[in-house]
């Protein structure tokens, strides 16, 4: 208190003496003359100016001064919103051009197939007629399976026909005579089916023009698919037989700092695409030779086409298998009757069990390898965005996303051993 007391005191003392001279040479001044304009004293700056120190930014010190976790979670949110802007953008631009998409898939699917048998014959001949060669060879291959199956249909329908309306006639006497708690006779079934057939007929003269107008609307999509199937096809041709050439072109078109890593990251989608693919068709081929001798032991008829389709069902995960396992009961029933649709059953479910506990990992384990919660996520996901087409190429497509990460990505050391159990306790 002292030492403030005779600072003060100080003070007071010096501007006493200020005015003291002031006063003199204002009277001073009065003698000899007008006193002269006094000198404004220069602006004094109000605003309060952030310093750093020597060799940091006022930005950075601004960051330093902050939370750790708050500029971390600042960050993190902007490249969030960043990923979800690119993403949404490439969907918007993909549901405007879904067809040239599917054109594109397709030709990509066929190009994984078929390159290792483009690439053996062009040994022995030039890149284009080797490529020309393979296509004609897969498109001979397709035009049998489907001969076979119009074929077998055509051969045994009439016996089906009257298999048919003898399972009919089984599972009428089932549900009229059988212990279930609803008994409905062969005369209701036969009144339901033609009142159903009756509203079928009404329905369609009360709606004709606009029946028509769909008519003439499905017209249009036939010819998209068309043009879809050519676009696949002329891009087919290129990627196998200047694939190399349109790569390098585009690696050259990048600054030289990213092209190692652009590589290696399509290197590693384009190896679990191709394996994807490929594994895909060789699952799918061995299902349907493992189904179709089954159906033939256990004489289902239909076993070709029913063969053919369990191949179809491999293609769509998830959902696929077990579609082309119901219409293979169906047929079992109709034709042989109750017990042998519960064998069939549980022979195309043992074909599925084969298949994803044995040949899967074999053919696929190294290309994709995917948790089966994650496989069930995004067929889900792409079912429901994109119907069909999206339970189709969602298990690729996340496979390449997952193959690109796990590539650019730099992992650190694995957790080993169990984890420490949790102590609620301590953290109270």
């Amino acid at each position: 208190m002292g030492r403030l007391r005779s600072a003060l005191s100080t003070q007071i003392e010096r501007a006493d003496e200020r005015r003291e001279a002031e006063r003199v040479s204002t009277l001073r001044y009065d003698d000899a003359g007008p006193a002269p304009a006094p000198v404004a004293a220069p602006p004094q700056e109000t605003s309060t100016r952030v310093t750093a120190p020597e060799g940091i930014t006022v930005r950075d010190a601004a960051l330093q001064s902050l939370p750790r976790w708050l500029v971390r979670g600042g960050l993190g949110a902007w490249l969030l919103l960043g990923i979800i802007v690119v993403v949404a953008l490439v969907f918007l631009a993909t549901a405007k051009v879904v067809p040239v998409f599917i054109g594109v898939f397709l030709a990509l699917v066929v190009t994984a197939i078929l390159h290792p048998m483009v690439e053996l014959l062009a040994r022995v001949m030039p890149r284009y007629p080797a490529t020309f060669i393979g296509l004609l060879m897969a498109l001979a291959v397709v035009a049998g399976l489907i001969t076979y199956v119009v074929t077998s249909v055509a051969n045994q329908w009439s016996t089906l026909a009257l298999q048919f309306s003898d399972g009919i006639n089984t599972i009428l006497d089932f549900i009229e005579h059988g212990p279930l708690p609803v008994h409905l006779s062969q005369q209701e079934l036969v009144a339901q089916v033609q009142k159903a057939v009756e509203e079928a007929q009404t329905y369609v003269q009360t709606n004709a023009p606009s029946l028509a107008s769909e008519v003439l609307a499905n017209a249009g999509t036939v010819a998209d698919v068309f043009v879809v199937l050519a676009l696949a096809l002329f891009t087919t041709i290129f990627f196998l037989a200047s694939g190399g050439r349109m790569w390098r072109w585009f690696l050259n078109e990048l600054p030289a700092t990213m092209r190692e890593r652009v590589h290696r990251a399509a290197g590693a989608g384009w190896y679990t695409f191709a394996g994807y693919a490929r594994g895909t068709v060789i699952l799918a081929g061995t299902d349907a030779v493992m189904a179709g001798i089954f159906l033939q032991i256990v004489g289902v008829p239909l076993a070709a086409p029913l063969a053919v389709l369990v191949f179809i069902g491999a293609f769509i995960p998830i959902i696929g298998a077990p579609t082309a396992m119901i219409v293979a009961m169906i047929v079992a029933l109709a034709a042989k009757g109750f017990v042998a649709m519960v064998v069939v059953g549980l022979g195309v479910a043992g074909i599925g069990q084969i298949e994803g506990h044995i040949l899967q990992p074999l053919i696929m384990g190294r290309q994709v390898s995917l948790h089966p919660v994650v496989v069930i996520i995004a067929v889900a996901v792409g079912t429901f965005s994109m119907g069909l087409l999206g339970a189709v190429i969602a298990v690729p497509l996340v496979s390449v996303a997952w193959s690109v990460y796990s590539e650019l990505h730099v992992k650190d050391a694995p957790v080993v051993g169990e984890l420490p159990a949790y102590n609620a306790d301590r953290n109270a």
